[in-house]
Formats: structure tokens, sequence, C-alpha cells
């Protein structure tokens, strides 16, 4: 992509445009080729007839994530095992604005990823971004009334799926680092202790390394499961990180990266995301810029 001049519109609002695009995609990579797709048509566009460049430049950036979302349907369908989003390291600073925060989570994505592509649209241009119907309209091509219809039910949707019980960021962050030490120990009673009988792993190799293919169920083949990768690995590095705004877990697994992420209830794990598909791990280094 050819470099903007920095007093470009496109450049001070990239680190929304690439949110909007993340939020969307659960893929950064995705995310970056349709800002690169955005600023071609950007760099075409007949700047004076363009009032609110903000808004322009969202609505061209939704567009086209929706283009996108609706070509890779059918590869994500076809993917070997479950599908997680792509992990971001992020500042403690992000998890300052609970609302970006939660909308970024591992959890919240894997829920969006249960949308259709307008449906998912329309949630986060209004829920996260507090876009208003008319403008989101533009972005989606449906009525304004549509889009309220739209909007409607997919909160619903998501209000079914999300976390129910809403917990502090020192709360998770202290849970989390008791189930990174319990991780490096693999004892089975440590590993019980922090996690709620319910609890549930998913993760994501896709087919690229070793993952359990469908969701793990419950507190005792859990603990099983990860206290034996405990044992065959040796001494396991789990390295607290933040990932998404949210405290979470970096590891090494047979030698391959790995990075963990959990959902935090009443003080328990209820639900932890393993995300071990290469492919997906590659901005662990350097903190992503999200912003809304």
């Amino acid at each position: 992509m050819t470099a903007a001049p920095t007093d470009d519109p496109f450049v001070a609002h990239r680190g929304l445009l690439f949110t909007v695009a993340y939020e969307m995609l659960g893929s950064a990579a995705d995310a970056e080729d349709v800002l690169q797709e955005s600023w071609l048509r950007w760099a075409g566009a007949d700047r004076s007839q363009v009032r609110d460049a903000r808004a322009y430049l969202v609505r061209i950036v939704t567009r086209q994530a929706l283009n996108r979302l609706r070509s890779l349907s059918r590869s994500r369908e076809e993917y070997v095992g479950e599908w997680l989003p792509e992990p971001l390291l992020t500042s403690p600073d992000v998890a300052e604005d609970v609302e970006l925060a939660e909308s970024v989570s591992i959890a919240m994505l894997t829920v969006l990823e249960t949308l259709a592509p307008t449906e998912r649209a329309v949630f986060v241009l209004r829920e996260v971004f507090e876009m208003p119907y008319g403008e989101i309209a533009g972005a989606v091509g449906k009525s304004p009334a549509s889009v309220r219809q739209i909007a409607r039910r997919a909160r619903e949707h998501v209000a079914a799926r999300r976390p129910r019980v809403p917990v502090s960021r020192s709360e998770q962050q202290a849970v989390m680092e008791r189930f990174l030490a319990a991780l490096r120990t693999g004892e089975l009673a440590e590993l019980l202790e922090v996690m709620a009988p319910d609890v549930v792993v998913i993760a994501d190799g896709g087919g690229q390394v070793r993952a359990v293919t469908a969701p793990v169920h419950g507190a005792e083949v859990v603990a099983e499961l990860l206290s034996r990768a405990s044992r065959t690995t040796g001494t396991l590095d789990a390295t607290p990180v933040w990932l998404n705004g949210a405290p979470a877990g970096r590891l090494t697994l047979d030698g391959e990266p790995t990075a963990l992420s959990a959902v935090v209830e009443d003080g328990r794990i209820t639900r932890i995301y393993v995300m071990r598909n290469p492919r997906k791990l590659t901005r662990l280094d350097e903190p992503a810029r999200l912003t809304r």
C-alpha cells in the first residue's frame, strides 16, 4: 500500500478502521487486506464530495469487510476443527475502554462468528462504534428501518450467548495468573480448583499442529487433558500477556507457540480458548492498535 501523507484522514483514522475490519472478520491478516483495498478506493475518491471523512472511510471498510466475510464463509465451513479468531497482543490500556475490550475479546469475537455477515456488521457499527442507523444503512446497503430490525435481532442473539457475569480486569488477571501457575505444575488438584465444573475447552490447530478438533467439556476431563500436555512438554512455559484487551497467556507446547484466552465467571474459569494455528500467531510480538 502506497504511503499516505501523515495528515491524510485515512492515516488519522487507521486504528479505528483496522478495529472495525478486525471485529467484522476476526482476522488481523484479512483486516489488513481490507484496509489495503479500502485505501485504493479512498485514493481514487473525489475528496471534494466527502463531507465526513471518518464516516466515509468506515463505510468503505465495512463494504470491503462484508465482501471478504462472505467470500471466507466457505473456507471457514471447511476449516479443520474449530475456528477461533486470530489473537492480538494488546497493551493493558485497551482494557480501560471496557466496551472496546469486551467487543474485541476472543469470547465476543467467537460469538460474533455465529452472526450472518450483515448482522455482524450492523452489530459492530451500532453497539461498538455507536454509529447512527442512517450511516450504517449506507454502509451495508439496507434501509434505516431494516438496519434497526437487524440490530435488534443481533443484540438478542449476542446477549443469549455472551458471558452473563462481567468481572473486573483485576479479578480476571488474578484468576488467569492462578491458572497459568497450575498449568506450569500440571497438578490436577490446582487445575480443578481454578476451573468451573462445567468448563469447556475449544482449541484451534487449523490442521497445522496437534489440537483437539471438538470442544472438550467438564473440569475433570479438561484438567486431565491439560495436565497430560504439561507432563508431555516437561517444563511448560506459560507467560502472562494481554491479548485482545484481557489478561491471557502465551505458551509453548510441543515446541510450538500457543495463545490462551479464558472467560472468568464467579472467580473460576468457565471457558478456555487455545489458539495453536501458527498462521494466526504472527502478531504476538508488537501490540496492535485498537481504537474506536
